[in-house]
């Protein structure tokens, strides 16, 4: 981290822990420096509230979508005022932030299908979520909707899993793989696709009109912002 702050709360300390573990290591066939920065990316957090690097991009990226540089996103989801929000699945520990703006609206998978969502059309501002597309069938499809439901020039801020030195590949006929921690066998943390550098063609096959990085720490803590 070197002497950046949280990008969330400000805090200044942090821990790191290692959260990949073999089987997940040998599925997706990563490398010794891919292994260092995924764990840096998931298992350095913030002592102070709890968030790791992923969740870090994610924020920094919504900041300065909106001009708020400088700003945590704790002081802009104070200061910002209505926006309306939609949030897909709990982004991180970030949820109770982001309520604090009014118009926020969270939804979850299984009430809602991020490939067909039950949503009016052209209403939100921001669309936000956080490691989620690797685990859906269709993400062209998923993003679509995310792109449907913003107004003209609104923004989807989301982070996935990007391994940067290989191209992306769909888990078509490869044994499954999950996310969630060892033992975990949900529907909802089966990984369908392997994201790679070639990720921005979703966003550009989705229907938006821009795709931009945003690189708090490169490579761990990567968020893509896409303008519909």
């Amino acid at each position: 981290m070197g002497s950046k702050s949280c990008p969330i709360c400000g805090g200044i300390n942090f821990n790191q822990q290692a959260v990949l573990w073999p089987e997940l290591v040998a599925e997706w066939q990563l490398s010794p420096v891919e292994v260092d920065y995924i764990n840096h990316q998931q298992g350095t957090y913030c002592t102070n509230c709890g968030n790791n690097l992923r969740a870090m991009a994610l924020a920094a990226a919504v900041v300065d979508v909106f001009d708020r540089s400088g700003s945590t996103l704790a002081e802009f989801c104070k200061t910002i005022g209505s926006l309306r929000v939609l949030e897909i699945n709990c982004a991180a520990n970030l949820t109770s932030i982001f309520q604090q703006i009014v118009g926020h609206r969270l939804i979850e998978y299984p009430e809602f299908d991020m490939e067909a969502l039950d949503i009016e059309s052209a209403y939100f501002d921001l669309v936000i979520h956080s490691d989620t597309l690797e685990h859906v069938k269709h993400p062209v499809r998923a993003l679509s909707e995310c792109r449907r439901v913003l107004k003209c020039g609104g923004a989807c801020v989301f982070t996935i899993p990007i391994i940067v030195d290989r191209m992306s590949r769909r888990r078509d006929g490869l044994a499954p793989s999950y996310h969630g921690g060892p033992g975990v066998f949900g529907v909802d943390q089966i990984v369908q696709t392997e994201f790679g550098v070639d990720f921005w063609k979703i966003v550009m096959e989705s229907g938006f009109r821009h795709c931009a990085i945003h690189a708090f720490e490169y490579p761990a803590a990567l968020a893509v912002v896409a303008y519909a």
